[in-house]
């Protein structure tokens, strides 16, 4: 089956509208492609289109840096001694402007951003006399919309006020773009997204798998207003995934959600898709440390399962804090209780409830896990997203199992949280959780604790398992303030850690010295060398 990510257009392809006059003595080649020539069918228009998704899987991105990112920052995942350089400042908070991975998600959002611009402008005066080509510029346009979005998204949240670059000719009038206030970036996300809902396909054919639909936009929109704190555009925006057109649904095995045959799911909303090096026969299974679009072609995996594989590379392990998450107090009888998704979820012993075997459709069999009980760390190693149940070790960093971006089971949790604080704890909110709970067979909560409070505390504990490991948790404490609050505590409390690092600066990356040097307008506008 045919993954659409991929890298047919490469930046030059669509960068050549800015260059100086031409001489008189310049030649030009009648054969030759530019900006306004190119994108005059239906296939250099899709090669548009498909160049801006391949920025997901860019550096500071999916390929990559971005599970590192937001793991380790919302204190999921913790460094091994493995983990150099960058990556481990992530862990200690210890990063400043120049710290690599988040100048490379910086800079591959703003390409997406402009590579999005360039499809809307080109598809707007493309003007197809074939009706079907018009409904196609439509989808293009509504497809980078989604995708600027998407970009915008995580611009606004990491960074807050930031250049807001609406169309590609903002960028040729102006290449020193000031900082935008944040609530006219959410006001763009809106517009962006509204606007593109109805020109997306509810479905896509099976060759095309991977594109933006318009459950995804839908998703997205009523992710942003939750952000916003609109709780009542939020509700009504999500409600939409739950009835027709949409037939979204829990899929029954929460293991197949992290699993290679996972693009098949009911409970897909959004992924970014991945092919096995393999797969393609052509490109670099190394692409993704900094190759993407020059010695990596069309190779399109993520090297996470390697670089988490407790037999591979093994560059982090789960913390202890998450491990003890999944152990808490039972809805019922309040008895001590561990949470099934805890098995799915990290390799450990068996009072964790984390898996203790690995190996199981190995041909010599089962193999226990070797858990060091005297680790100071608390050893404790990634399950969800591994393939540790087919193969002993890996050997390469080429792993298919698409990234999870937006799934239905994220949406029950958000349609519970819209209810919940506008002062509905009842029985809605209620049956919600409960039912992304009844697919792990995990027991049921009778009521959400009478109180705002208590039934966002057992909300809060339902999206810290079951979307452990999905780069979601780091969003959720700065969304609801209280990251400074439990990063530290948790971290003071953690093996061999120890320390409080958080600070109130966090709340905010810092501007990366990429931006800063190039564009005066943003370094004049930041304050004590952060935000």
């Amino acid at each position: 089956m045919r993954k659409i990510i991929a890298y047919f257009l490469l930046a030059s392809l669509i960068v050549g509208a800015g260059s100086c006059k031409k001489s008189r003595l310049d030649l030009e080649s009648r054969s030759a492609y530019d900006f306004n020539n190119y994108f005059t069918n239906k296939d250099a228009m899709n090669q548009a289109v498909v160049s801006t998704y391949a920025t997901l899987l860019h550096q500071g991105l999916w390929a990559r840096d971005y599970y590192y990112i937001f793991d380790m920052l919302g204190f999921e995942a913790k460094r091994t001694t493995n983990l150099q350089g960058g990556f481990a400042q992530l862990g200690s908070y210890s990063f400043g402007t120049n710290q690599e991975n988040i100048s490379q998600l910086w800079n591959s959002l703003y390409r997406m951003v402009f590579r999005a611009n360039v499809v809307i402008d080109r598809a707007t005066v493309w003007n197809p006399s074939v009706t079907s080509d018009q409904q196609l510029a439509k989808q293009y346009i509504a497809e980078a919309k989604f995708l600027r979005s998407y970009a915008y998204f995580h611009i606004v949240n990491l960074w807050g006020a930031a250049p807001l670059i609406k169309t590609y000719e903002d960028i040729l009038k102006n290449n020193y773009t000031p900082r935008s206030p944040a609530t006219a970036i959410w006001e763009f996300i809106e517009t962006d997204l509204t606007s593109a809902i109805p020109d997306l396909p509810v479905t896509y054919a099976s060759t095309d798998l991977g594109r933006a639909t318009r459950g995804a936009a839908t998703a997205l929109l009523g992710k942003s207003y939750l952000y916003e704190k609109k709780w009542a555009l939020a509700q009504s925006t999500l409600k939409l995934l739950t009835q027709a057109p949409y037939s979204y649904d829990l899929d029954p095995s929460y293991d197949n959600l992290f699993s290679t045959t996972n693009q098949n799911s009911v409970e897909n909303i959004f992924q970014v898709m991945n092919g096995t090096w393999t797969d393609w026969s052509i490109g670099n299974q190394y692409y993704m440390f900094g190759g993407q679009e020059t010695w990596g072609g069309k190779a399109t995996h993520t090297g996470r399962a390697q670089e988490y594989g407790f037999k591979d590379w093994w560059n982090t392990y789960v913390t202890t804090a998450a491990v003890k998450a999944f152990k808490y107090a039972n809805p019922v009888n309040g008895t001590s209780y561990v949470d099934p998704r805890a098995y799915s979820t990290f390799y450990g012993d068996k009072p964790s409830g984390g898996d203790t075997v690995y190996c199981e459709s190995c041909s010599a069999g089962k193999i226990s896990y070797p858990f060091n009980a005297a680790d100071p760390q608390g050893d404790y190693s990634w399950r969800k997203y591994e393939y540790y149940d087919k193969v002993a070790s890996f050997g390469g960093p080429q792993s298919s199992i698409n990234g999870q971006v937006i799934r239905f089971a994220d949406v029950l949790l958000m349609l519970a949280e819209t209810y919940i604080q506008q002062g509905d704890f009842g029985a809605t909110p209620l049956g919600l959780i409960n039912r992304v709970r009844q697919r792990v067979a995990a027991v049921n909560y009778l009521n959400l604790g009478g109180s705002q409070t208590a039934a966002m505390n057992i909300l809060m504990r339902e999206r810290q398992l079951e979307l452990c490991g999905e780069q979601s948790r780091y969003f959720d404490l700065i969304r609801w303030g209280i990251a400074k609050q439990v990063i530290n505590s948790l971290k003071a409390a953690e093996p061999a850690d120890g320390t409080q690092p958080f600070q109130d600066k966090h709340v905010l990356f810092p501007i990366p010295n990429v931006e800063k040097d190039y564009n005066p307008n943003v370094a004049n506008d930041i304050a004590n060398d952060w935000n």
